[in-house]
């Protein structure tokens, strides 16, 4: 399994895989899930990749060279030549549809799942930032403002603080933070996911990225964050007052009166309902 997260801001974007795979609890390997597409002036383009991993490492091998119709008659569209991110999304679509007719059939006979969810977001001159989600079967969904980032594989952990933190406005260094609060939830609950992190922040219009790090056990700043994110939340935690199960002991008993006398309803019967 997998995590990755990506944030679109006004700022800029972020975007952080982990780097575990596996196949078994005795078949754990590190490869990396995230690939950069740069040419700087022109475009700066980030893939994130959640799934199977030969799916996925197809799709991105095969995303340099996939080719899809221009409409408009113009010569055929790739990602390097993509007027738009909205027509690169295109074409990583067009990569993953490609990848199934290829394989789909021979997976499903050998019993495996063709499963691949990807993150895909940056920039082409001419144009603002842009983040998509792409499923399993090409098609996709772009992030809005109300919904300025993606996640795809474990998610559900690293969920929570990004709601509450993260907006369009938020600066690009306080979402990277949160990006690795997000990472570190996930690690600290699913022993799927695992270090090496990668990492990317991307400022607005910029056009290239030099922000690119490796992020391993001994990375300090890491270390920091994940200390200090569990001490504050065992503070605030602690700051909090414990349930009462006595109605003045505390001027917001747990339950009111009402609640408090009606009796529960013992369930002996799977069919019958609770009302």
């Amino acid at each position: 399994m997998t995590y990755c997260v990506a944030v679109k801001l006004k700022a800029g974007m972020v975007f952080l895989s982990d780097s575990r795979t596996n196949a078994g609890l005795d078949q754990i390997s590190t490869f990396r899930k995230m690939i950069v597409y740069e040419k700087p002036g022109d475009r700066f383009m980030c893939l994130l990749s959640a799934g199977n991993l030969s799916v996925a490492q197809s799709v991105r091998e095969i995303l340099q060279v996939e080719q899809i119709e221009d409409h408009e008659g113009g010569d055929p569209i790739n990602i390097w030549n993509a007027r738009s991110m909205f027509d690169a999304a295109r074409v990583l679509g067009s990569a993953v549809r490609h990848v199934w007719q290829r394989d789909g059939e021979s997976l499903k006979r050998a019993g495996v799942e063709f499963n691949v969810s990807m993150i895909f977001g940056g920039q082409i001159r001419g144009e603002g930032m842009r983040l998509f989600q792409v499923y399993a079967a090409g098609n996709f969904i772009e992030a809005t403002a109300e919904t300025p980032f993606f996640q795809v594989g474990e998610s559900k952990y690293g969920k929570p603080v990004l709601d509450r933190v993260i907006t369009p406005d938020t600066p690009l260094d306080e979402a990277a933070k949160c990006a690795l609060v997000s990472m570190d939830s996930t690690l600290k609950s699913n022993l799927s996911v695992g270090l090496p992190l990668d990492m990317v922040v991307y400022e607005a219009d910029t056009l290239k990225t030099d922000r690119i790090v490796c992020i391993d056990e001994n990375n300090p700043y890491f270390l920091m964050v994940r200390n200090s994110w569990g001490q504050k939340l065992r503070e605030v935690f602690d700051g909090i007052e414990d349930p009462s199960w006595e109605g003045e002991a505390t001027e917001v008993p747990l339950l009111c009166e009402s609640e408090r006398s009606r009796p529960l309803k013992k369930i002996t019967n799977s069919r019958e309902k609770l009302i």
